[in-house]
């Protein structure tokens, strides 16, 4: 197959896509991360401050939502598939729903423990809803849009879950400051039904037929794409981490500046940028991706300055921006329609794990040798996830470049 060729139809075809259509789906994972916001600033101090629990257990109950979301990502995946996106993301919502009648019980209930177990119980339902709406979405969008729009449905559904938390993490502290837990959670379950029923209204996929891969295969496929994806994220797990104890340490002022900083960099290459995965193709962008990423991790290691710092963060979002869709663009390509689902699933597992061992490993580098050396190994872990980038684009381009006339 000739590669110039094929960019070109793919950057025709990319024209067609038509956002609204897009945006119609997106929809149902914005309020799904809007949901997850919500108890984000609450439920720490709560469990720590007001009913006394030490901070490692505040901290892992956060950590059940991406626990349950890990567990359940293959499954949700081979949901999808079989009965078809929109039924993943019906049932995240409703799981979601759950989350909030867990937080409702919790309000209601005298006993630390008892009001611990039900708040546990709503993470799990939580994280269970992230892979529903996540998996669900990405699948039904590119159902919709066809294979030709997956860069655009997948950046969409990143500006919406980036967006989703923006919007979610202080509109739950007020929730909780005038109406408590009880707020969060009528607030969780009213959302959760509105999300329920435009799901039933909006049209959905016809279900693909046809040959469907293995879940084994899915993973061998998935794994060299997914380890890209991973090494790829180590700068949003160590600035969202670690920025404001690194401005801390240093005596600088203006952390939430960074991360802003970051957050609005991120959104804005998603938005303005991903048509350059169609234009030429997802390798490309990531590798130029993983590169910025690099020098603004290095900027922070660096950095003498806030400005400077600020400027890092930026140059890190800009880099991390439109890594998810170009490699998951990749992973789809030349795969069965029929395991889309799983696909996406498999792929978003390794976001998930990566985040979730970031911040041990983080803490490691930091007990080791200081806050601005975990910057220095999340750029060694972005330039490993660069080199394994060219080795697959290079192994992919001889593959599909024709052999030589004899």
């Amino acid at each position: 197959m000739n590669l110039s060729v094929g960019r070109t139809g793919q950057m025709a075809a990319h024209k067609s896509v038509p956002t609204l259509e897009v945006l119609r789906i997106v929809v149902f994972n914005l309020i799904t991360y809007i949901l997850i916001g919500l108890p984000l600033a609450v439920f720490p101090s709560l469990v720590h401050g007001k009913l006394g629990f030490n901070a490692l257990t505040a901290g892992f109950l956060i950590s059940l939502q991406y626990l349950a979301t890990l567990i359940t990502r293959a499954p949700v995946g081979s949901l999808s598939d079989s009965r078809g996106p929109k039924h993943a993301v019906l049932a995240g919502l409703i799981c979601a729903a759950g989350s909030g009648a867990c937080i409702l019980m919790a309000s209601i209930t005298a006993s630390p423990l008892i009001v611990l177990f039900w708040l546990a119980l709503s993470r799990l339902w939580l994280g269970t809803a992230e892979s529903g709406t996540g998996t669900g979405c990405i699948a039904w969008g590119v159902g919709r849009v066809g294979a030709h729009g997956t860069a655009k449905v997948m950046s969409w559904n990143g500006v919406a879950s980036y967006g989703g938390i923006g919007i979610g993490a202080p509109l739950g502290v007020m929730l909780d400051h005038h109406a408590g837990l009880t707020g969060i959670a009528l607030t969780t379950i009213g959302l959760s039904l509105t999300g329920v029923v435009f799901c039933l209204l909006t049209p959905g996929t016809t279900k693909i037929g046809g040959h469907r891969i293995s879940l084994l295969k899915v993973f061998g496929h998935v794994v060299p794409f997914g380890m890209v994806l991973a090494l790829g994220s180590a700068g949003f797990g160590t600035i969202v981490a670690f920025i404001t104890l690194y401005f801390a340490s240093r005596g600088w002022e203006g952390a939430a500046y960074a991360l802003s900083a970051f957050g609005v960099s991120f959104v804005a290459i998603r938005i303005l940028f991903a048509n350059l995965i169609h234009r030429f193709g997802g390798f490309p962008v990531a590798l130029v991706s993983l590169l910025i990423q690099f020098g603004g991790l290095i900027l922070l290691w660096l950095a003498q300055a806030r400005w400077q710092a600020i400027a890092g963060a930026t140059l890190t979002g800009c880099g991390m921006s439109l890594i998810f869709p170009a490699m998951g663009t990749e992973v789809l390509q030349n795969m069965p329609a029929a395991s889309r689902g799983a696909i996406v699933g498999a792929f978003t597992v390794f976001l998930d794990v990566a985040l979730g061992a970031t911040g041990p490993a983080a803490g490691l580098v930091i007990d080791y040798d200081g806050y601005a050396a975990v910057f220095l190994a999340a750029a060694i872990a972005v330039m490993i996830g660069e080199c394994l980038a060219l080795y697959l684009f290079r192994a992919t381009y001889f593959r599909q470049r024709p052999s030589a006339a004899p």
